[in-house]
């Protein structure tokens, strides 16, 4: 009876890990693709032009830092954060939109990029946020953590931005594929997406946003 109840003990424990890992996976994979990293990749590369290779590699590290604490930060205390200031998730898409346009645009109608260089904060803001962990990540970890619990999502993101950090190590083999001529105009389409994107993230919260101020003026 001892070696049987032993057994059922650790077969509840291998359960129990085996359901942890489950949900880490079943968290990782949306995650994965609300981050995008293969996406943002040529966005980097576009970005990070005529910077040197120890200022790519000082961006890249700036912009996991910015994308883990961002992502941790909002995971444990952004919910609660955001309800006691009356911060919606549309709020964050509108004003992260907004950010990055006027970055897009100012890099479509300027060859000032290299000027620019290593002053700019290009790894905290767009790379970091909203381009690595931006409003579709953390409103997919939001409800991730319902589902799958905060443990499991949380380290689902942090794998995920560690991921991102070695895709991303893969810039400087396809910068030098490209050439300085191939790099530029990457960076110019690179530029023109993230304008998209900027409109996209404007237009999917602005109606929320609107709603929600009619709500309370109505409510007031």
């Amino acid at each position: 009876m001892l070696a049987s109840g032993t057994r059922q003990k650790g077969d509840a424990v291998d359960d129990g890990f085996s359901r942890h890992v489950l949900n880490f996976v079943q968290a990782f994979v949306p995650i994965f693709f609300a981050v995008d990293a293969i996406g943002v990749l040529p966005l980097f590369v576009g970005l990070t032009e005529g910077l040197e290779k120890a200022d790519r590699r000082r961006v890249l590290r700036q912009s996991l830092v910015t994308a883990f604490l961002v992502a941790v930060g909002f995971v444990v205390l952004g919910k609660s954060i955001f309800v006691l200031m009356g911060i919606t998730v549309s709020d964050f898409m509108v004003a992260g939109g907004v950010m990055l346009f006027v970055i897009a645009i100012m890099d479509l109608v300027s060859d000032r990029k290299r000027e620019r260089g290593a002053d700019m904060t290009i790894g905290a803001v767009p790379l970091g946020t909203p381009l690595i962990i931006g409003p579709a990540t953390l409103t997919m970890a939001i409800i991730l953590i319902d589902i799958y619990g905060l443990v499991e999502t949380l380290l689902a993101i942090i794998a995920n931005v560690a991921l991102a950090g070695l895709i991303f190590l893969s810039a400087d083999g396809l910068t030098r594929l490209l050439g300085q001529a191939g790099s530029r105009a990457v960076s110019k389409v690179a530029s023109l997406i993230l304008a998209a994107i900027a409109v996209m993230m404007i237009r999917k919260g602005f109606p929320d946003a609107v709603k929600f101020i009619e709500k309370a003026i109505g409510g007031g």
